[in-house]
């Protein structure tokens, strides 16, 4: 698991990291389908496959694969169900192909991806705030971080630039918001001034973050 991503999560109370280190191996695990550099159809058909052993999850025990047992245990008995959880594979499935992506495709990636991960996250850290926005535009900046065509990076920091992140985060859901503070922290940057994962200037970020909800 990226290391900002780790830090983030292990701040959350202990009663709850449960939930969401499974929620968030799931983002994992659908971004390392793409990560093998497979071609585009069968980098789809497996995503395919991953929506429907969520969407099972509502009607049967979940097969012997680590992360679909990590959610049937810790994220479907805190109410989140299956099918909400197979929502964001459209949103992965989007990024398999060989042309530029589009605006309209971003904006459904940002969605499906970044808005329903947060949105998730928040309901399990019961924190009662809207973060949608926040969680596109982190999934955008990690989207750019991750691309090596200089239009899609470019293209996705420009969305994420158009989302408004909110300026004080409540202590329940700053988990969440020192990812943003970190997503926020690259779009004040060039692609090239980027800090690694986990870095000790990002570590610092979300200290700061953690303190202050800023």
């Amino acid at each position: 698991m990226n290391p900002d991503i780790a830090f983030a999560l292990g701040s959350a109370p202990v009663a709850v990291q449960p939930a969401l280190n499974a929620l968030w191996a799931l983002d994992d695990a659908l971004g390392r389908v793409l990560a093998t550099g497979r071609e585009a159809m069968i980098a789809r058909i497996r995503l395919a496959w991953w929506r429907e052993a969520l969407e099972r999850l509502d009607r049967e025990p979940p097969p012997k694969e680590p992360v679909l047992e990590g959610l049937a245990q810790h994220v479907l008995p805190a109410g989140i169900t299956g099918a909400e959880l197979g929502e964001m594979e459209p949103g992965w499935a989007l990024l398999p192909g060989d042309q530029p992506i589009t605006a309209d495709e971003l904006e459904s990636y940002a969605k499906a991806r970044g808005a329903m991960l947060f949105h998730m996250s928040a309901r399990l850290l019961q924190g009662d705030m809207a973060v949608e926005a926040a969680g596109e535009a982190w999934a955008l900046v990690d989207l750019a971080r991750h691309s090596t065509e200089p239009a899609d990076v470019d293209a996705a920091l420009a969305a994420a630039r158009r989302r408004d992140l909110p300026r004080r985060w409540l202590r329940p859901l700053r988990p969440l918001g020192m990812l943003a503070s970190l997503a926020k922290r690259d779009l004040d940057r060039d692609p090239g001034r980027w800090e690694e994962f986990g870095s000790p200037p990002r570590i610092a970020r979300m200290l700061r973050h953690r303190l202050t909800g800023r």
